[in-house]
């Protein structure tokens, strides 16, 4: 019975006229751009920014640029600009052996998620000097590198050697009491 119904529908629904018309075209006609009068009034002057003004490293611009953020967690960027100053940096995410803590602030000793990061700068100084600085930043902690930074000095040397002196004990004459029964006594 149900299926006379569903098939009775669908054929009502097949016997019924489409509105959509295929012979359906747009309009040939175009129409013209509206004209607007122009403003009677002259534009706004604004003055520059005052910014500018003060600003005494204003002919410096950056000339590259570059972000990258991967889905790993690690990440790579670096700019230089027109003064030859660059900068880049690289960090990557890292398992580590480190101290955790859990929810209930306990402490335990396991494998952790880090960062270590590296890159290097390098810029000139108003007096014409260069400079290139390098890093590593792990679990070995942060490690500089550059010509221009202060280096503990190297001292060489020699342990002192004690003087070593032979020596003789006096040797004491030992008196050994006897009892009345002839046993030592130590």
């Amino acid at each position: 019975m149900k299926l006379f119904f569903v098939a009775a529908f669908l054929a009502v629904a097949a016997a019924v006229p489409s509105s959509y018309k295929p012979e359906y075209k747009y309009p040939t006609t175009s129409y013209p751009a509206p004209a607007y009068p122009a403003p009677a009034y002259p534009a706004p002057a604004y003055p520059a920014p005052a910014y500018n003004k003060d600003n005494k490293y204003a002919d410096i611009t950056i000339t590259s640029q570059s972000d990258e953020r991967n889905l790993d967690g690690s990440t790579q960027w670096s700019y230089a600009q027109s003064d030859y100053t660059t900068r880049e940096e690289s960090q990557v995410q890292k398992k580590m052996q480190g101290v955790t803590y859990d929810s209930y602030g306990k402490e335990s000793y396991g494998e952790v998620l880090g960062n270590t990061n590296k890159g290097s700068s390098y810029w000139v100084s108003p007096e014409g000097q260069k400079f290139t600085l390098t890093w590593a930043a792990d679990e070995a902690g942060f490690q500089p590198k550059g010509d221009h930074l202060p280096v503990a000095p190297v001292h060489e040397y020699e342990l002192p050697v004690a003087p070593v002196h032979e020596y003789e004990l006096p040797v004491a004459p030992v008196h050994i009491p006897f009892n009345g029964k002839g046993y030592k006594i130590y």
